[in-house]
């Protein structure tokens, strides 16, 4: 269970106690609700709280949130912890693991990995990852570990992704081009009429002999976004097979997540990470 407290300040003198904790706390009416039915779920200086309860300035509310235990196997697959507190987890995650258990990945995913972690810890949290990376792409993933968090950082987080991609790149640029399913291609998608608005801007970081090293940052999170933007422009990323690119170089589509940041969601503190490109897309870029 988490338990958080906040003081009541001058400008919540007299207000209700809803209004304090949908605005001060940042709560959203679904987690209020949710723990208006734990015992002693908001309580006002140790004692049971109403949301109808009018507050003081120096009040002090605690609000319990539960443990939510996750209906995913856990599996003992190692995994890479770059940061980790009572809020947040932060994994650089490997190439070729899924992040859910799917039709085609029903085990051995990174879902299944942190049910492990969390119950070596004593712990029972839900896996809620914030930006979710397709299985053979690699990088940093944020994962909040109660709702609270996940409605904060879903807001506030921004990612920037490092890519290679075949040929060469003349020139930075922003490619907006809404996104569509394929007609008869499953999960694969395509640049067309009718979709839904998607917006990447490349920025080009080093020429290669064959390939551009390019920098990507997302306006909107997309499935496969820059994937398919990148293969519409006639660049596809190496290894992307799916979308048009070669497996002569690179097994996967070399795609990684480089770089998070997104304020804290209970302290508020400015929270940036980095994980550096894995060894299989770092040969590509030294040979080019």
């Amino acid at each position: 269970m988490r338990i958080l407290s906040f003081v009541v300040p001058e400008q919540y003198e007299k207000a209700k106690a809803m209004s304090f904790l949908r605005g001060h706390c940042s709560f959203s009416a679904r987690l209020v609700n949710t723990l208006k039915r734990v015992d002693m779920g908001i309580t006002r200086n140790g004692t049971l709280l109403r949301t109808i309860d009018i507050l003081h300035a120096g009040d002090v509310v605690e609000v319990r949130i539960p443990d939510h235990a996750t209906a995913c196997q856990p599996e003992d697959i190692p995994i890479d912890i770059v940061f980790e507190d009572d809020d947040i987890l932060i994994i650089n995650k490997p190439p070729f693991l899924a992040m859910h258990p799917s039709g085609g990945h029903g085990s051995h995913t990174l879902a299944n990995a942190c049910a492990a972690h969390f119950a070596k810890s004593g712990r029972f949290d839900s896996f809620r990852p914030i930006n979710r990376l397709d299985r053979d792409t690699t990088g940093l993933v944020a994962a909040a570990k109660n709702p609270h968090a996940a409605a904060l950082l879903t807001k506030s987080l921004q990612k920037e992704y490092i890519a290679i991609a075949q040929g060469y790149i003349e020139q930075d640029m922003t490619i907006d081009a809404p996104l569509r399913k394929r007609e008869g291609c499953g999960i694969s998608l395509e640049v067309g009429e009718g979709g839904i608005r998607a917006v990447t801007h490349v920025q080009v970081v080093k020429r290669l002999a064959n390939h551009t090293l390019v920098k990507l940052i997302l306006e909107t999170g997309r499935t496969h976004q820059i994937r398919v933007h990148l293969s519409s422009i006639g660049h596809p990323l190496a290894g992307d097979d799916m979308y048009g690119g070669s497996l002569e170089f690179i097994n996967r589509q070399a795609l990684h997540c480089r770089s998070l940041w997104f304020l804290h969601p209970v302290t508020g503190e400015d929270m940036r990470f980095t994980a550096d490109i894995p060894e299989d897309m770092r040969l590509l870029a030294d040979k080019g």
